[in-house]
């Protein structure tokens, strides 16, 4: 029952391939920041042993001065080996502290990350099906797994990284103020040159990231569905045209990569430059100071250390300006998903389903995927509890979409839907699709075990309900036979058995659940004979004292069905029982007539 190709590019023309461009914004960054927001403390805890490292690692320059200046110039032992005794304290503290700083930082990381892919898969599990009709697998599995991968560092180590760098800029700088005010200034003189190129290089970083997240989302789509339809690519011998069509993919990722490595390599270099040059200039200026007594040999070595603490900071910032560039380009993207609208849910004063009797109730409904292609129009009907209710019309009547309207995985544009009397906009989503199943044409399994798939209808049903369910499918009988009988692993889709034994196992799901509502892409239509007949015998369990809606694909469905809604173009043209509606000779007597197959009647 998988929505027509003409409800998909109506859909599409509505909500476009991918949606406008997301602009981040200083909101942005800080949902970014917001999502370390509640391991402050770890974080916390990460600044402390941050701060103690950097504190420690601006006293060593002092101590390695004081250390040249007792050795070479007062030589004094025992000033000597308190100074070493200095530095191998110093050395701990470092090391003590750049282990708490890395776990902590290592543990929010994780932490982080592994929130934000549930916070990601919970939302997408409660957007609307329409949703999916315009996006590609693949892409959203990028977002799940590379992009917020990216973001990962750029919460937790990255930050603290960025704070550790400024502190330890802003402590050498004042301690090289302290000692010499015009070595100061050529330090000075460069920061704006080096803020100015990390700006501009920044901005160009972070839309070369988007580009290789977005070609890193088309390839992994690319791959997701070749690999789930291996059959068809090797049923047409088109193993070298996936090859090369994925090879085209990735080869783009690649070059797209290599320009935003080239840049922020030569980013650095021209940092490194300039970083360097400012040292170049002390090292020259120092010397004449030294040559001309100002300062002591010791002191322009501690000074040239201490350039050295500024510069490493530098080039830290830099880089990690690059890295968080890349992580909010990926931010964009997660965040894009994770601010599309739940159009479906619960209304505020929705109530709980009670039980149904399944007395089902079109009123005027319309529904449009845009606002030029009306699908339903004004169409109205009744299916009183316990009733075979056939959709018989030609292909892209609106079959597909009535069905999908009834669970809910789309309300309607006009018009009320009423189960029991209630209008189903006013209940609880969960409650009245746990009273709804549908069975598919083509049966959907997961690629885990029988038991699994069939307990998928109902979480807490015992061993013995799984059994009857199976049993009343018509299962139970194959399933013994496996040698791992419940535990046997159907495969992906359940490629490892029959299409009727997957028809069977997702009947046995349906009756699980014992809905109130069914929903039927009738199926029996692709089985062969011996397969329909048992499939189509557990289907009429199933359908017993139950509210039947089906898609009608079989002369034998429709004329056993209780009413007969038929639909063109949107539109109710006829609605009776098989004997009424032939008397009446109208488009039912003419679809039925006619010399017509299965494709015919839906197609």
């Amino acid at each position: 029952m998988a929505t027509n190709l003409r409800e998909r590019r109506a859909y599409r023309a509505k909500a476009g391939k991918s949606g406008p461009p997301v602009k981040f914004s200083r909101r942005g960054f800080q949902r970014l920041l917001g999502l370390a927001l509640p391991y402050w403390y770890l974080l916390a805890g990460a600044g402390a042993a941050m701060l103690i490292g950097s504190i420690t690692g601006l006293a060593l320059p002092a101590v390695a001065g004081s250390l040249i200046d007792t050795v070479f110039v007062k030589k004094d032992a025992s000033g000597l080996n308190q100074a070493t005794l200095l530095l191998l304290g110093a050395f701990l503290i470092q090391a003590v502290s750049t282990y708490v700083q890395n776990f902590l930082l290592s543990y929010t990381g994780e932490r982080v990350v592994t929130n934000l892919r549930i916070k990601l898969y919970a939302h997408l599990q409660k957007l609307p099906l329409g949703f999916f009709n315009e996006r590609r697998t693949g892409d959203l599995i990028s977002r799940l797994t590379n992009d917020v991968s990216q973001v990962q560092s750029a919460v937790t180590s990255n930050l603290i990284s960025m704070v550790s760098s400024l502190v330890t800029l802003v402590g050498g700088v004042f301690i090289i103020v302290t000692r010499d005010w015009r070595l100061t200034l050529l330090i000075l003189g460069i920061i704006p040159v080096l803020a100015g190129v990390a700006i501009l290089v920044g901005m160009r970083l972070r839309k070369l990231s988007q580009a290789v997240s977005a070609e890193l989302g088309e390839a992994t789509s690319t791959l997701e569905e070749t690999l789930s339809n291996e059959k068809t690519v090797k049923a047409f011998t088109r193993e070298e045209y996936e090859v090369g069509r994925y090879t085209t993919r990735v080869e783009k990722v690649f070059r797209l990569a290599i320009g935003r490595a080239r840049l922020q390599s030569g980013f650095m270099a021209v940092m490194t430059f300039l970083v360097f040059t400012a040292v170049a200039a002390v090292l020259w200026f120092g010397g004449h100071e030294v040559l001309a007594g100002h300062i002591t040999p010791g002191e322009l070595v501690s000074i040239l250390i201490y350039m050295g603490v500024v510069a490493a900071p530098v080039g830290t910032l830099a880089g990690l300006f690059g890295e968080i560039q890349k992580a909010l380009g990926s931010a964009e993207r997660i965040f894009s998903i994770l601010d599309e609208p739940i159009t479906v849910a619960d209304a505020p004063d929705a109530l709980p389903v009670p039980p149904l009797q399944g007395r089902l109730e079109f009123e005027n409904i319309r529904f449009e995927y845009n606002d030029n292609a009306p699908v339903l129009k004004n169409l109205s009907f009744v299916a009183e509890p316990g009733q075979v209710l056939a959709l018989v019309g030609p292909s892209g009547a609106g079959k597909t979409t009535i069905a999908n309207l009834i669970p809910r995985f789309f309300d309607p544009t006009g018009g009320r839907i009423l189960v029991d009397g209630y209008d189903i906009r006013g209940l609880q989503v969960k409650g009245l699709r746990e009273q709804i199943s549908t069975v598919l044409q083509e049966p959907v399994l997961f690629g885990s075990t029988i038991r699994e798939n069939i307990v998928y209808g109902r979480l807490d049903a015992s061993e013995a309900e799984i059994l009857e369910a199976a049993r009343a499918a018509n299962a139970l009988e194959f399933i013994e036979k496996l040698p791992e009988k419940f535990d046997t692993v159907v495969g992906e889709r359940g490629v490892k058995l029959s299409g009727g034994q997957r028809q069977r196992i997702a009947i046995a799901r349906a009756i699980l659940r014992n809905p109130r509502i069914l929903i039927l892409d009738e199926a029996t239509s692709s089985l062969d004979n011996e397969s329909e007949s048992l499939v189509q015998e557990a289907l009429d369990r199933l359908m017993r004292e139950r509210t039947t809606v089906v898609i009608a694909h079989r002369l034998s469905t429709i004329e056993n069905a209780g009413k007969i809604v038929v639909i063109d173009q949107g539109q109710l043209v006829e609605q009776g029982n098989h004997a009424a509606l032939m008397d009446k000779e109208g488009l039912y007597y003419r679809l039925y007539t006619r010399n017509f197959t299965e494709e015919v009647i839906i197609a």
